[in-house]
């Protein structure tokens, strides 16, 4: 098996592991984090309707990022814009879900920015 094959492994294992216990509500959605080498996506789900309430990315359209768009940078501006689109949204408080991907780099960056845009996780 190369090692490719084990990282995605060993990342649906965490998958898996989390969401047993991480559910959205309608009091409490969650807020879905996913990454690639090139882009970074957020959204905030009610699983209890599996309806997806915001939603942003890195091909969000007037996203301030610099053009680049696979870094730290990119995922805070990902948080931030979240942030306030759920405030918008009257949604103050979420569960995170980060969706097996290691808590570091750009999913810690996009965390914190949603945080200080007043999320509360």
């Amino acid at each position: 098996m190369a090692l490719r094959e084990k990282m995605a492994e060993a990342r649906q294992r965490r998958k898996f592991r989390i969401r047993k216990s991480v559910t959205g509500t309608a009091e409490r959605p969650r807020l879905s984090v996913y990454r690639t080498n090139s882009h970074i996506y957020a959204q905030v789900i009610d699983d209890g309707t599996g309806r997806t309430l915001v939603a942003a990315s890195t091909l969000t359209e007037g996203l301030s990022h610099d053009g680049h768009k696979g870094n730290v940078d990119a995922a805070a501006a990902v948080g931030k814009l979240l942030a306030e689109r759920a405030m918008a949204a009257n949604v103050k408080s979420v569960v995170f879900d980060r969706n097996g991907f290691l808590y570091h780099g750009r999913i810690k960056a996009l965390a914190d920015a949603a945080r200080e845009g007043g999320l509360d996780f």
